[in-house]
């Protein structure tokens, strides 16, 4: 185990720093997007065109991270629901997966953490509510499938495209694309997740551990391999205006956490060559 880490506890770290990374820029988006004092609210009164940006926003950044010599490094997995995928399928070893998701859950909450700091009373107010995801008003069951659905979607596309010689430098932007879609058009339906560790870390902040609690079963992936992990969850509402979650006022927003690739720890592949292909 020990000796893992030292080998490589740098992509462990970079793990951790680029979902802080996402969820900074995730919190920054929703309430200039989202909080009633944002110029940008009063510029554009329509919430379905906020979520199209906030959608694009966070493709962008997800893109950035994936491209990045971070995301190069690492693999730029920034979701545990992708790496226990993974370890399923033989492509990382079970401590390098231990340690990618400690990362992950911590880098989360440290990313919340500091974005409460940066922003304050807008993010963590009852508006944004630290970005924490629930159900939206059609419940647990239908956010569950839809979080299901997404899933298997997202790794049905980074499985097929990365092993593609010819199609793999692509992976990162079509998982954007999936990552826009799903913020746009699912968001209402379950705050649109698909990362317990995104889930974990603003629900750690917010002390919101019901709907969308540790054990989330809307972080599940299933892959074309197989694998699943799930449970169900009970539903609540939260008031809150970013991220798809269901609010009083009955607006809704999203967000979406996590891609992607695999990593060759140890020999990173060079900058600029693209996602590393699954063989």
């Amino acid at each position: 185990m020990w000796h893992l880490f030292k080998a490589h506890w740098r992509e462990y770290l970079i793990e951790a720093l680029s979902l802080s990374v996402f969820m900074t820029s995730a919190a920054c988006f929703a309430t200039l997007l989202h909080y009633h004092g944002s110029p940008i609210v009063h510029a554009i009164p329509s919430l379905q065109v906020r979520q199209v940006l906030m959608g694009l926003a966070m493709a962008l950044t997800a893109i950035s991270i994936i491209y990045s010599p971070w995301g190069q490094r690492s693999g730029a997995h920034i979701n545990p629901a992708v790496t226990l995928t993974y370890l399923r399928l033989g492509r990382i070893e079970a401590w390098d997966a231990a340690w990618y998701i400690i990362s992950q859950f911590l880098g989360a909450i440290v990313g919340v953490y500091f974005s409460a700091l940066l922003l304050g009373e807008p993010f963590t107010g009852t508006e944004i509510a630290y970005a924490v995801t629930v159900p939206g008003p059609w419940g647990a069951k239908w956010a569950f499938l839809a979080e299901m659905s997404m899933s298997f979607f997202l790794m049905s596309i980074i499985l097929q495209v990365s092993n593609r010689q010819n199609m793999a430098k692509y992976t990162g932007l079509l998982a954007g694309v999936a990552i826009f879609i799903f913020i746009t058009f699912e968001a209402p339906v379950s705050g649109m997740s698909i990362n317990p560790a995104r889930t974990v870390g603003s629900g750690v902040a917010a002390h919101v551990f019901n709907s969308n609690s540790p054990i989330d079963g809307r972080s599940s992936t299933l892959s074309i391999n197989g694998i699943d992990f799930f449970s169900g969850s009970e539903n609540i509402q939260y008031e809150d205006a970013a991220f798809g979650n269901f609010s009083i006022e009955g607006e809704t927003s999203g967000d979406d956490f996590g891609v992607i690739l695999t990593p060759e720890l140890g020999a990173p592949p060079a900058v600029g060559d693209g996602p590393p292909i699954i063989i």
